[in-house]
């Protein structure tokens, strides 16, 4: 069985990061979600909501798995037998940091790593500035899955 992982913190999911979540799915016989754990940063969803938006916004996708995980990445691999990590790249600037983790991860553990362009609509696209845009009454309703941006309003109305 082929796996692999697609990383991040998921505070919130995005139309960018779903699209690399449904290619990786085309790719590989399993692949994981692994929605990081950083105690140090607080976000504006709690891990299992950030969970449960995934699960749901990738419900379609039958080989799709989501889980958390606290430490190296590259030990939640091992513990699940996932040779291959996939990451999207927006611009050069993440292929900069994103090269020194791969080839870390697969000094480390063989882990390697599998780059895949971002989808041109969404290069710009990312988790915080969601956040800001809808904060300021922004309309995000294209940058989101619908659950998300529900959720989203609900919780920017509460604070």
């Amino acid at each position: 069985m082929r796996r692999a992982v697609c990383p991040g913190s998921f505070d919130p999911i995005t139309n960018g990061h779903l699209d690399i979540i449904a290619r990786a799915s085309r790719l590989y016989d399993e692949v994981y979600v692994a929605v990081m754990i950083n105690k140090a940063k607080k976000g504006l969803f709690e891990i299992e909501e950030r969970i449960e938006l995934i699960r749901e916004v990738t419900a379609d996708y039958a080989n799709v798995r989501v889980e958390s995980f606290h430490g190296l990445l590259v030990d939640f691999c091992k513990q699940r037998d996932i040779p291959a990590i996939v990451k999207g790249l927006r611009a050069v600037s993440d292929f900069d940091y994103e090269l020194q983790m791969a080839q870390m991860n697969v000094g480390l553990t063989g882990v390697e790593t599998l780059f895949v362009p971002t989808n041109p609509t969404y290069s710009f696209l990312s988790s915080s500035l969601v956040k800001e845009v809808a904060a300021w009454g922004g309309d995000v309703s294209h940058l989101v899955p619908a659950p998300v941006l529900e959720a989203l309003s609900k919780r920017l109305r509460k604070d």
